[in-house]
C-alpha cells in the first residue's frame, strides 16, 4: 500500500504538472472558479456509450434511408465459387499484389484452372470482403455529421472567448483559470466521440490501417487528458478546432464518392486540400505552437509537463507535413489519370490518405487506366 502511495505522489507531483508557486490546493480553492478534476475523465468512458449506439441508430435510420435516395448499392459483391486450394493460398497471403508466376503455375496443376480463371478468382474473393458501399456511405454520413456539428459548435462558443483572438489569453493567469461549461462540454464530447471510434474499431469491419488507426485514437485521447489534467484546455480548444475545421470535407467527399457523383467528389476533395493546407500547415504552427512555445515561456515559464505538450504538439506538426505530403502526391497522380476516386479510399483520420490508396492509384497508373 505504501509502495502505490509512493507511486501516487511521484505521478502526480506538482514539480511535474504545475508551474512553479503552485499547488493542486490552489486548484480547489473556493474562489468562484471551475477547475477541471482528473475525475472529470472518467464521464467520456460513459457518454462514448451513449455515443456507440448513436451512431448505429443514425445509420440505420437516418444514412441508410439517404444513401437508398442516391441508389447506392447495398449488398457486398458475388462471391466466387468453393474452391478449397485457392481458399487456402487466399489466406497465406492476403494481398492485393499479383500472385507470382510460380504460384500461379502451381494452382493451375492443382486446380485445373486457367492463370486468367484464377486471377478472377482472387480478384472476386477480394471483392467479397470488402465493405459494401453502402455501409462505407452510412459510415462517412455519421462522421461527417458529428465533425460538422462539433467544428460549428467550437467556432460559436470560442468566438466570444478571448484566446480565440488574442492566444495570450491561454496563458494570462494560468493555471487559475476558470473552466466554462461550454468549454467543459466541448472537451467531455470530443473525448466521448473518440472512445467511441477506439470502441468501435473491433465491431466494424477490419481494416489494413486498423493498429495505425487504434495508435491515433488512444495518442489523441492521451493528449487530450494531458491537456485537461493540468487545465491547458484553452490551448487544447484551438487545437481541436483548427483539426475539427478539416475532416468533415474530406467525409463530404467520400459520401460523393459512393453516390458516384464524381464531379462533387473531386470538388470537395480540392476543398478539403486547400483548408488542410490553411489550418494544420498555416494556423496551426503560426498560432496554436507559436503560442504554446514562445508566448506561453514568456508569460508563464516552461515547466516539465509544458515540454512534453509542446513535444506532442511538434511530433503532430511533423506528421502534418508528412500527410500532406502524402495528399499532393497523390492527387498529383490523380490528376494526371483525370480522376480523384482512389483518392478518398482511404480511411478517415488525421490521415485521410493512406499509402494503400496511394498504392492502388500507382498501381492503376501503371496499367494506364483508372482503377
Amino acid at each position: 500500500m505504501a509502495l502505490l502511495t509512493r507511486i501516487s505522489e511521484s505521478f502526480w507531483s506538482e514539480d511535474f504538472w504545475l508551474p512553479g508557486n503552485t499547488t493542486w490546493a490552489d486548484l480547489e480553492k473556493d474562489d468562484g472558479l471551475t477547475y477541471p478534476k482528473f475525475s472529470d475523465l472518467y464521464r467520456p468512458l460513459f457518454l462514448s456509450i451513449i455515443v456507440f449506439f448513436m451512431r448505429f441508430a443514425f445509420e440505420r435510420w437516418i444514412a441508410t434511408p439517404l444513401g437508398r435516395c442516391l441508389g447506392i448499392r447495398e449488398g457486398q459483391s458475388r462471391p466466387p465459387p468453393d474452391n478449397p486450394i485457392l481458399e487456402r493460398q487466399f489466406q497465406r497471403s492476403k494481398s492485393n499484389k499479383p500472385l507470382d508466376k510460380q504460384i500461379l503455375t502451381d494452382l493451375g496443376k492443382q486446380t485445373d484452372l486457367s492463370a486468367r480463371e484464377i486471377e478472377r478468382w482472387f480478384r472476386m474473393r477480394r471483392n467479397a470482403e470488402r465493405p459494401s458501399p453502402m455501409v462505407k456511405f452510412t459510415e462517412s454520413t455519421w462522421r461527417f455529421t458529428y465533425y460538422v456539428s462539433i467544428f460549428i459548435y467550437g467556432v460559436a462558443f470560442l468566438w466570444q472567448k478571448p484566446w480565440f483572438w488574442d492566444s495570450t489569453y491561454c496563458w494570462r493567469g494560468y493555471p487559475r483559470q476558470d473552466l466554462t461549461p461550454d468549454l467543459y462540454w466541448y472537451y467531455m464530447i470530443s473525448l466521448s466521440f473518440y472512445w467511441s471510434l477506439l470502441f468501435s474499431q473491433f465491431v466494424d469491419i477490419k481494416r489494413k490501417d486498423f493498429w495505425q488507426m487504434f495508435i491515433h485514437h488512444l495518442a489523441t485521447i492521451c493528449l487530450m487528458c494531458f491537456s485537461y489534467t493540468n487545465n491547458m484546455v484553452r490551448i487544447g480548444s484551438l487545437v481541436l478546432v483548427v483539426h475539427d475545421a478539416v475532416d468533415y470535407w474530406m467525409e463530404a467527399a467520400k459520401m460523393a464518392k459512393y453516390a458516384s457523383l464524381q464531379k462533387l467528389c473531386d470538388a470537395l476533395f480540392v476543398v478539403f486540400t486547400v483548408v488542410w493546407f490553411v489550418t494544420r500547415l498555416v494556423l496551426y504552427p503560426m498560432k496554436v505552437i507559436y503560442s504554446s512555445v514562445f508566448e506561453q515561456m514568456r508569460i508563464v515559464g516552461y515547466f516539465p509537463a509544458s515540454f512534453v505538450f509542446n513535444g506532442l504538439l511538434l511530433l503532430l506538426q511533423l506528421l502534418h507535413y508528412l500527410w500532406f505530403y502524402l495528399i499532393c502526391r497523390i492527387a498529383y497522380r490523380a490528376i494526371k489519370l483525370g480522376q480523384v476516386r482512389a483518392a478518398t479510399e482511404a480511411q478517415d483520420g488525421p490521415h485521410p490518405l493512406a499509402h494503400a490508396s496511394a498504392h492502388r492509384l500507382l498501381l492503376a497508373g501503371r496499367q494506364g487506366r483508372p482503377e
